[in-house]
């Protein structure tokens, strides 16, 4: 079957007619007002249409600027944890530093005798064994410290120094189980020997028979005899009194008022007049 050729003439006739329906259609839609409801209709259509073919590019620049929004409040969000644990952190050492001002100040204030000299150290290691009551301190001979030495916290007698090495010593505390302190009752200056039970909280006084005036509450103070402390520096005060029908002495216990094992500061005091003459420490 043959197909039939559309002449080229009717072709060019039919395009020639369209663009003359154009022609007039933009000349009255530019020039009168008569296909004005037309452009409406037309555009009550077209709109829908639009704003579909807009609808995926209008939700990426949603999309976009959400994602960029939370990168941002995360980001100060980070920065805000990172100043508050920077912030923390400080806080912290402020508060320790305000502690060991406190610590420095009030064992500074302790009572002192005449021209004694004293000197403030820091603790190295803390043995609290039973056994063995020390601590490792980190002044030695180089800043004139000598075995013997009386040992002090903020609240009263610690120990004394059993081993002077060059830039640390070793102090026995008054807890230790093979210390002896002698002490006195400020209520009435009796005398006694406080010795070390290898508890921190805890000292043995011995040598006290039923007829001497002890009582539960009573404040212990070096009474200085010995040489080695220096008299009238608080030690403790009694916990417990308990009399033994048979026994020639009385059980009595004390409780230290130095903090052993919590205090981070110490001081050393030279107290007698030829420590003071052969040693060149620090004043």
């Amino acid at each position: 079957m043959a197909l039939q050729r559309v002449p080229q003439s009717s072709s060019f006739a039919r395009f020639f007619a369209l663009v003359l329906i154009c022609a007039v259609i933009m000349f009255a839609d530019t020039r009168t007002s008569i296909l004005e409801p037309v452009r409406l209709g037309l555009g009550s259509i077209v709109t829908p249409i639009h704003f579909v073919a807009d609808l995926p590019s209008e939700i990426g620049v949603l999309l976009d600027s959400w994602l960029e929004s939370e990168e941002s409040v995360k980001g100060i969000y980070d920065e805000i944890v990172d100043e508050n644990v920077r912030l923390r952190f400080r806080l912290q050492r402020m508060q320790a530093l305000e502690l060991e001002n406190r610590d420095l100040r009030h064992i500074l204030s302790a009572p002192r005798r005449g021209d004694t000299r004293s000197l403030v150290g820091g603790l190295v290691e803390v043995s609290l064994d039973p056994y063995k009551q020390k601590i490792l301190v980190n002044r030695g001979v180089s800043d004139g410290l000598y075995v013997g030495q009386p040992v002090f916290d903020p609240d009263g007698v610690l120990g004394q120094v059993t081993e002077a090495m060059p830039f640390t010593s070793a102090v026995m505390l008054i807890t230790d189980p093979s210390h002896a302190l002698p002490v006195q009752v400020t209520r009435h200056g009796l005398r006694a020997v406080a010795i070390g039970t290898g508890q921190p909280d805890r000292l043995r006084i011995v040598y006290l028979t039923p007829n001497d005036d002890i009582q539960k509450g009573d404040r212990l103070v070096t009474s200085g005899l010995g040489g080695r402390f220096p008299a009238g520096y608080p030690v403790g005060r009694v916990a417990e009194v308990v009399e033994d029908a048979g026994e020639p002495f009385l059980k009595v216990t004390a409780r230290p008022v130095a903090q052993v094992g919590h205090n981070k500061h110490v001081l050393f005091v030279w107290h007698s007049v030829a420590a003071l003459r052969d040693d060149e420490g620090p004043r």
